[in-house]
């Protein structure tokens, strides 16, 4: 699968997830909440280990890439402090919200100025190698996740 394709599809994902919190009673959130981590925790990884590497070689892309691993580390901040509240904690709303409305941002800069960058610089031949990348490593922390947690 091409580089670019696999990586929407995993936005897609995590934008279902905000749609059913979106929908969905408050106390159906933390259930929520761990797919959206889980998600997030796996996109991130493969991205900055994978994919931003491979776009720093490209130096029209470098300032979109460090933005993109700043915008990150600000998701991996809330999904820490959110995992770490209480339960019923006033604060978990709040920050869920805030949280999605990060991640959004964050994939309409990717697929509005990073993506077709990308596919510009990039043939299709590249991206495809790219994503066989993107997804083996997926599938790899996937597994080694699966073994931390005991499962």
């Amino acid at each position: 699968m091409n580089a670019i394709k696999l990586l929407k599809s995993d936005h897609q994902n995590v934008m279902r997830l905000f749609q059913k919190v979106k929908s969905t009673d408050d106390s159906e959130h933390q259930e929520l909440f761990e797919k959206i981590k889980e998600e997030l925790e796996i996109h991130t990884h493969i991205e900055e280990t994978v994919f931003y590497p491979k776009m720093k070689e490209s130096e029209e892309l470098t300032d979109l890439v460090l933005e993109g691993i700043e915008e990150h580390h600000q998701v991996k901040m809330f999904l820490r402090e959110i995992s770490n509240l209480m339960d019923e904690s006033e604060k978990f709303e709040p920050k869920l919200k805030v949280l999605m409305e990060d991640v959004l941002h964050h994939i309409q800069e990717e697929e509005g100025e990073m993506f077709p960058n990308i596919e510009e610089l990039f043939n299709e031949t590249a991206l495809e190698e790219l994503g066989l990348q993107l997804d083996a490593e997926k599938q790899h922390y996937k597994k080694s996740a699966f073994a931390k947690a005991g499962k």
